[in-house]
């Protein structure tokens, strides 16, 4: 399958929620690589790689976030995947 990268901006009440523990385990479960990191601006990034549906439904998620979180916006970026990433961190 082929692998793809987007990279995520979700906007909302976003920060102070848990949002990039449960990014980061989302897409630990997902088997997918990349990073999520809070911006200054109140919204979260994320970059997701891996096999296409994986980050699909990471995507989708993002839609949802945790249960205490508010999502208003999700802006994607397709890329192409590099396979520069080993593991999927949480950036500070």
């Amino acid at each position: 399958m082929a692998e793809v990268r987007a990279h995520v901006l979700i906007s909302g009440v976003v920060q102070g929620v848990n949002f990039r523990y449960w990014t980061h385990h989302e897409a630990n479960r997902r088997g997918i690589t990349g990073w999520v990191r809070n911006l200054p601006d109140g919204r979260v990034e994320a970059l997701f790689e891996g096999p296409r549906t994986a980050v699909e439904e990471m995507v989708a998620w993002c839609h949802r976030g945790p249960r205490s979180a508010q999502v208003t916006d999700v802006k994607v970026r397709w890329e192409a995947a590099t396979g520069e990433f080993d593991e999927f961190t949480v950036r500070y």
